[in-house]
């Protein structure tokens, strides 16, 4: 098992940077494909950036290319979330999950492949 904690929201313009950062205890972090995902207001969780055990694979859904990046360090059992040029339609709150995975280099963009959640963060852009 896994517990992760997400930390690193808040208030931001427009325009502006955030970084989340997602800690991991108990296992390992390098067993598991992490990914963020969002839920904004009157909106279904959707899936933002993921990134496979190695690192090697990643995944942005496409409001989040070129704007956010997704990297890990499995030395420190966390991962990131970094963003920017946030818009105000990035208002949201932001979790951190982890899907148990045999492949290295494997990635799964659907919430229910995930095992386990983050309480997450909220971030709000104002205009």
């Amino acid at each position: 098992q896994v517990q992760l904690v997400e930390t690193g929201g808040g208030l931001v313009q427009a325009g502006g940077s955030l970084r989340l950062s997602c800690a991991a205890s108990g296992r390992a972090l390098d067993n598991y494909v992490m990914a963020w995902f969002r839920q904004c207001p009157g909106k279904e969780r959707e899936v933002v950036a993921v990134i496979s055990r190695n690192a090697v694979r990643i995944y942005y859904t496409d409001s989040a290319k070129g704007r956010f990046t997704i990297s890990r360090d499995n030395t420190k059992n966390t991962v990131y979330l970094q963003m920017n040029s946030l818009k105000p339609e990035d208002t949201a709150v932001y979790y951190c999950s982890a899907d148990t995975s045999p492949t290295w280099g494997s990635i799964a963009i659907r919430g229910p492949d995930y095992d386990y959640w983050g309480q997450g963060t909220q971030v709000t852009v104002s205009s």
